[in-house]
C-alpha cells in the first residue's frame, strides 16, 4: 500500500480482516484521486482563461450579481406506490373527494391519496413546488431502476433486467465505466453523497464512490432489517442500533451542515417503505394499529382480507415514518438557510400494489388471494408479475424556489429515464455528445412551460429472472396500454386506460376494428423500441410476429 493509506489506517483503526479494510481504503482512496484529477485539471483551466483581473466570486464580468449553482437534495423511497400520499391536502384530493365518500376503495384509481395515511410534509412540498401525478419508471423493480436513474438508459442496455440478488449474483452490478450525471455533477463542483440503499452492486467496483459520489453512507445490498442494521460508513461495516429511516436522517442534516457553503448533491436514498415495515417507531406505528383500513378492490374474488388488511397498516405507517423524517429534512434545510437554493426532489424507485388486481408488491409482484391460480411453465403459483400503473408509476414532488411555482400540478407524462439530462442542466453540466440518452430534460416542465413535443406515451420493459421468469415488455398511450410477455402469450394484456383506469378488464382477445387497430399500433411501437436499443429479448418479439 501507499504512504498514504498506511497513514489512513494509522488514523483510523481498523477491526476487520486486512483484506477487507485495504478494499475498504483503496475505494476511498481511488476516489480521492478522481476527485483531485478533476480539480487540477479544473484549477488550470481556469487560470488559463480567466483575465488576471478576474472578478470576485459570485459575479459576471459586469459586476452583477450570477445566479448561484442550487443544491440537488434528491430523496429515493423504497416501494412507494404513487397512491401513498395522504389524502388531506393531495393536490388532487378535493376535486376528489366526493368521489372517495362514494366509493373509498378508488383512492388509487382516482389518484387522491390514501383515506387513512397523512402525510403533512409531502403535502407541504407540493402545496410548495410541483405535483407531477403522471411520473413513471421504465422498470418496475428496484435495481434496474436504479441503473435507469443512475444513466438515463433502459436496464436491459446496462445489463440489468431485474432486481440483484447478493448472494446469487455477487459479481454483478453497474458497470464503473458508464458516465453518471453523479459524475457530471461532481465534475462541476458540485460535492456529493448517497446515503442509503445502492442495490447496484456489492464489488468494490461497483462501489457508489467509483460513480461520481464523494461520500456513501448505507448498504450496498437490496434490504436490511427495518432496526439495528448493519451499514457501511467509509467502506467500514457495523451495527448501528436504532430504525435507519431515521440514522439515514440524521447522517443526511451532518451532510448539510458540512457542505452549507459549497454546492451539493445528496442523494437520500431510504430503505422504507420496503417489506418487512414493522418494527417502527412508536410515534409512527400508534396511529395505525388497529386501524380497519380502506381497501381496494373489496370485491375482489378470493381476496385474502384477513392478510390484506393486516399489511396495509404497516404499510401505511412506514410511509408515515418516512413522512416525519422528511419534515427534519426541511426544517434542516430552514435553519442552515439552504432552502431557498436547494431543489428538493421526493420520489421512489417505482410503485407497488396492495390488494389492486388481487395482488400485492411490485413488478414481481404476489397474489393476495386465499387460492391463487395455477402457475405456468414460467411463473410459479402465487407469484404475478406485472406491468400495472400502480407498479410503473410513482409519486413525484420537486421543489425549486424561484422556479417552481407553488402548487404546480404536472401532467405530462415523465419517467427516471428523464433525471440524467435534467439533473445535469440543473447543476449546469453539459452532457458529452454522443452519450447515449433515453429521456430528456423536463426542466421546461418545472417551469410551467410544456414544449408542444413533449412525449405523450411510455415504452416500460422487466425480464425478471428470479421468482419467475418473464419478458414482459409494454407500450402506453394516454387511452390504451399492451403488456407483451415474449415467453408465454397467454399473459399478454390489453387495457382501455379511459374507460378501465384500474386495468381491470383484459381486452386482449377481443376481435372488433377498434382493438384490432390498437394492437397493430402498440405491438408495432413496443418493436421499434426493441430494435433502437438492440433489446436481447428482440428475436423473442420478432418471432411471435411472423
Amino acid at each position: 500500500m501507499t504512504h498514504a493509506q498506511n497513514l489512513f489506517f494509522r488514523l483510523f483503526p481498523v477491526r476487520y480482516g486486512r483484506r477487507t479494510a485495504r478494499c475498504a481504503v483503496q475505494v476511498v482512496f481511488a476516489a480521492l484521486r478522481r476527485r483531485a484529477a478533476w480539480l487540477a485539471w479544473r484549477a488550470w483551466t481556469v487560470a488559463a482563461i480567466v483575465a488576471p483581473a478576474y472578478p470576485a466570486a459570485g459575479q459576471d464580468a459586469s459586476g452583477v450579481d450570477a445566479p448561484q449553482k442550487p443544491n440537488i437534495l434528491f430523496i429515493l423511497t423504497d416501494d412507494q406506490a404513487p397512491w401513498a400520499l395522504g389524502a388531506e391536502g393531495h393536490p388532487l384530493a378535493e376535486s376528489m373527494g366526493a368521489a372517495l365518500q362514494d366509493a373509498p376503495g378508488d383512492f388509487a384509481v382516482l389518484g387522491a391519496g390514501h383515506p387513512d395515511l397523512r402525510t403533512p410534509h409531502m403535502h407541504r412540498l407540493a402545496a410548495e413546488g410541483a405535483f407531477f401525478s403522471n411520473a413513471f419508471v421504465a422498470t418496475p423493480v428496484c435495481s434496474p431502476s436504479r441503473a435507469e436513474l443512475m444513466t438515463g438508459r433502459y436496464g436491459s442496455e446496462v445489463g440489468i433486467r431485474d432486481w440483484i440478488h447478493p448472494q446469487r449474483e455477487v459479481d454483478h452490478g453497474l458497470d464503473s465505466g458508464l458516465l453518471t450525471w453523479v459524475d457530471l455533477l461532481n465534475q462541476e463542483g458540485y460535492a456529493t453523497g448517497l446515503i442509503g440503499k445502492w442495490h447496484l452492486g456489492t464489488r468494490d467496483r461497483h462501489h457508489p464512490l467509483t460513480m461520481g459520489y464523494d461520500y456513501f453512507f448505507g448498504f450496498r445490498a437490496g434490504g436490511i432489517p427495518p432496526r439495528d442494521a448493519t451499514l457501511e460508513d467509509r467502506g467500514l461495516a457495523a451495527v448501528y442500533e436504532g430504525f435507519p429511516q431515521d440514522i439515514f436522517t440524521d447522517r443526511a442534516i451532518a451532510f448539510l451542515r458540512a457542505h452549507r457553503e459549497e454546492p451539493f448533491l445528496l442523494s437520500l436514498h431510504y430503505r422504507a417503505p420496503h417489506a418487512a415495515w414493522l418494527p417502527l417507531p412508536e410515534e409512527d406505528w400508534a396511529p395505525y394499529e388497529g386501524i380497519d383500513p380502506v381497501l381496494p378492490n373489496p370485491g375482489y374474488p378470493l381476496m385474502d382480507t384477513e392478510r390484506l388488511r393486516r399489511y396495509m397498516p404497516e404499510y401505511l405507517a412506514a410511509v408515515a415514518s418516512i413522512d416525519r423524517n422528511l419534515g427534519r429534512i426541511l426544517d434542516a434545510l430552514d435553519e442552515l438557510g439552504l432552502a431557498e437554493n436547494t431543489m428538493v426532489v421526493f420520489t421512489s424507485d417505482h410503485g407497488y400494489n396492495m390488494g389492486h388486481n388481487g395482488m400485492w408488491h411490485k413488478g414481481n409482484g404476489h397474489w393476495l388471494l386465499t387460492d391463487p391460480p395455477q402457475g405456468t411453465y414460467n411463473v410459479p403459483q402465487g407469484q404475478r408479475p406485472n406491468m400495472y400503473d400502480n407498479s410503473l408509476k410513482v409519486p413525484l414532488l420537486v421543489r425549486w424556489p424561484g422556479v417552481v411555482a407553488p402548487g404546480t400540478v404536472v401532467e405530462s407524462i415523465v419517467s427516471n429515464l428523464d433525471w440524467y439530462p435534467t439533473l445535469a442542466e440543473t447543476g449546469g453540466a453539459d452532457v458529452p455528445a454522443g452519450t447515449p440518452l433515453r429521456g430528456r430534460s423536463f426542466a421546461p416542465l418545472l417551469r410551467g412551460d410544456a414544449p408542444p413535443d413533449w412525449p405523450t406515451e411510455l415504452y416500460a420493459a422487466y425480464s425478471t429472472h428470479h421468482q419467475s421468469w418473464t419478458h414482459m415488455r409494454a407500450w402506453r398511450t394516454p387511452r390504451w396500454k399492451l403488456v407483451r410477455d415474449l415467453l408465454d402469450a397467454r399473459r399478454d394484456e390489453l387495457f382501455n386506460l379511459a374507460d378501465d383506469p384500474a386495468e381491470s378488464v383484459n381486452l386482449i382477445a377481443e376481435d372488433t376494428p377498434e382493438v384490432r387497430a390498437a394492437l397493430r399500433y402498440l405491438d408495432a411501437r413496443i418493436v421499434e423500441r426493441m430494435t433502437e436499443i438492440d433489446d436481447p429479448a428482440l428475436p423473442l418479439a420478432m418471432r411471435l410476429r411472423q
